[in-house]
């Protein structure tokens, strides 16, 4: 098997209450098919739930309109913590998850009309591309950015996530971090200094240099469609200490907790990443020491993998193996029967959307 990523398919996101917070980007982003919703026990990230297995609830919710999702994550046997300090932009992890949209312009009267906290005004980054920024009720930025990639046309003004700000010490690192193993290997813009569009985020004010990476060759895989292109902005701070944000913290306690990625070839990744010194922290194919067993997601089941970046940033490898499309028929796609390395028929893709909530009850 040849290694293959489809893409962005998630951010995970802690919260205190996982349907309240399903509702409200159900609401804004459009998040309204449920790729799996599980409830149980996380035995497998001891690393980062103080070595013993937590109880958990997580929702993995997509926009079909194009791009990743969110995994919605709630701790159920301990009350997630937040920061002991005020997260500030050069902070160390993901500080601002990147949403797409269709019109910028009218995403912003419409959050505007909504009553969504909005950070600043509608700004220009160095490619001339319109972005803002809003806050969610728990405190998570989120970067509304001007994009023209759609899966499928729906009246949605919102797609998924196309990529995050991250917070890096050192970003000639992080560059080859991130090309090397996931193939981040162009620059869309490299600039230094103070910048008005981050004036309104907190600790916006100082000074930065920044870093726009993008993947020369399109993705490919079974979801490569629907997850799309996809960016990494790479901010460091030009003078004075970053906080890393999950300093003193559980996985899964409040904010962004780990970017996904969508692969293909398992095996492959777990000897690229330790041939450069960045050994899996987590395997889900070897719970046990036994190779063949897979790990279950409520009606989804597949391989996963946790890898840190340069700055201890968490990074998820999902392998998918098989994703219900219709429960009630019992309908499943078994991507172990099929070419990880091309796109699945749209049609496919599509039967997702069948499994599309109206509305989230909080």
């Amino acid at each position: 098997m040849q290694k293959v990523i489809s893409g962005i398919q998630q951010v995970g996101i802690g919260i205190p209450n996982i349907y309240e917070a399903w509702a409200w980007y159900h609401k804004h982003f459009n998040m309204d098919v449920p790729a799996f919703d599980d409830a149980g026990w996380a035995e497998l990230m001891l690393p980062y739930t103080g070595n013993q297995p937590q109880e958990r609830h997580a929702i993995l919710a997509l926009n079909m309109k194009g791009g990743g999702g969110f995994e919605i994550w709630q701790y159920k046997s301990r009350t997630p913590q937040n920061a002991a300090f005020d997260i500030k932009l050069g902070d160390l992890g993901i500080f601002a998850v990147k949403i797409k949209t269709e019109d910028v312009e009218q995403a912003y009267a419409q959050f505007k009309s909504e009553g969504v906290e909005i950070l600043g005004v509608v700004s220009k980054d160095e490619r001339g591309k319109k972005f803002f920024f809003v806050k969610d009720p728990y405190g998570n930025i989120f970067q509304l950015v001007e994009n023209n990639e759609w899966f499928t046309k729906n009246p949605a003004n919102t797609g998924g996530v196309e990529g995050v700000i991250l917070g890096v010490s050192d970003i000639e690192k992080s560059m080859e971090f991130y090309a090397n193993l996931f193939a981040y290997d162009t620059v869309l813009y490299d600039t230094n200094g103070t910048f008005d569009d981050f004036a309104a985020l907190p600790g916006g004010d100082a000074s930065f240099r920044r870093v726009l990476i993008t993947h020369s060759e399109p993705r490919k895989g079974p979801f490569s469609k629907l997850f799309g292109s996809s960016t990494i902005e790479l901010v460091q701070l030009s003078a004075g200490n970053a906080n890393k944000i999950y300093k003193d913290r559980m996985w899964g306690d409040l904010g962004f907790i780990h970017l996904c990625f969508d692969i293909g070839g398992m095996n492959i990744f777990r000897e690229e990443c330790k041939a450069a010194g960045h050994t899996f922290t987590v395997d889900s194919r070897r719970p046990n020491g036994v190779e063949e067993e897979v790990f279950d997601m409520g009606e989804a089941s597949g391989d996963f993998a946790y890898v840190e970046d340069p700055d201890g940033t968490l990074i998820e490898l999902v392998e998918a193996h098989r994703i219900p499309l219709v429960k009630k028929l019992g309908w499943y796609l078994d991507l172990n029967k099929r070419d990880r390395s091309k796109a699945l028929p749209n049609w496919m893709v599509r039967m997702l959307a069948l499994k599309r909530v109206k509305e989230v009850k909080s």
